[in-house]
């Protein structure tokens, strides 16, 4: 199954959150944080959003910052993915 979003959506893949804290002490996973970056696996086709033209400036394969609290989860067979909207993005990991 593939997610194709709509609009000015965004499908994100999280990276894996740290294991251990700076000084090396092993985390539980209730103690780890939600990662805030993320891979793009797919991007909406843009277009008019609200009323305002939405021209989609992120690409498949960026890894973006985000807000911790932005998106909705959804879960694909095995899979854990975030859809946002492009404007819940705050910045690209180049």
């Amino acid at each position: 199954m593939k997610l194709k979003p709509l609009g000015d959506k965004v499908v994100l893949q999280f990276l894996e959150a740290e294991e251990t804290s700076q000084g090396g002490i092993l985390l539980a996973s209730s103690a780890q944080e939600k990662p805030q970056v993320a891979q793009i696996v797919a991007v909406g086709p843009g277009g008019t959003v609200d009323g305002k033209e939405v021209k989609m400036e992120v690409s498949v394969g960026d890894k973006v910052i985000l807000n911790k609290y932005a998106g909705t989860e959804v879960k694909l067979g095995q899979d854990k993915y975030t859809i946002v909207r492009q404007s819940d993005i705050l910045a690209v990991v180049e």
